[in-house]
C-alpha cells in the first residue's frame, strides 16, 4: 500500500494528474469486465433460444389417467411416424433388441406418440413389443375440465 503525506506536490490538493506521480494506482478498471460480462449474457440469450430440450410430442387426453412414476423405457412416435427410443432414432424390427441391450431387465415399455399420428405406426410398435414380451403403458395426458 502507498501513502502520501503532502510533499512534492508543490501544495496542490486532492487527486494528481496522470503520469504526475510514481505512486500505485489503487482503482480497479470494471469496465473491461462489465464488457466481458455483457457479450457473454448477450451469447447466452442468442443460444438459448436455439437450443430444444426433447421432442415435441402432444400425447392424446382422456378422462381418467393413472398416475405412475416408473423409470422405463420410452418410446416416442412422432406426428410423422418416426419411431424413437429416447430422442436416438431406431427401426422398427430393431426396437426390441435395443431397448434390452440399452435399459437391461425392463419389462415395460411406455409408448408415448403425438395425438396427430396415424394409428398404423402405433399398432406396429404395440404389436412388436408384445411379441418380445414387453408390458406395453401408452403415454396420456389428463384432461383438464371445463369449470
Amino acid at each position: 500500500m502507498a501513502f502520501s503525506f503532502g510533499g512534492s506536490n508543490n501544495g496542490l490538493r486532492g487527486r494528481r494528474r496522470f503520469g504526475a506521480s510514481n505512486g500505485a494506482l489503487s482503482e480497479i478498471n470494471v469496465v473491461p469486465l462489465v464488457d466481458v460480462v455483457l457479450v457473454l449474457l448477450i451469447i447466452f440469450m442468442l443460444t438459448a433460444q436455439a437450443m430444444e430440450f426433447g421432442l415435441e410430442i402432444k400425447v392424446p387426453e382422456v378422462i381418467q389417467v393413472k398416475d405412475t412414476s416408473e423409470d422405463l423405457p420410452v418410446i416416442n412416435i412422432t406426428r410423422d411416424g418416426k419411431i424413437m427410443l429416447g430422442d436416438k432414432p431406431v427401426g422398427i424390427h430393431a426396437m426390441a433388441d435395443e431397448i434390452a441391450r440399452r435399459h437391461k431387465g425392463a419389462k415395460a415399455v411406455y409408448v408415448r406418440a403425438d395425438r396427430e399420428t396415424v394409428y398404423d405406426p402405433i399398432a406396429q410398435v404395440v404389436s412388436t413389443l408384445s411379441a418380445a414380451k414387453y408390458d406395453v403403458k401408452l403415454v396420456t395426458k389428463p384432461l383438464e375440465s371445463k369449470r
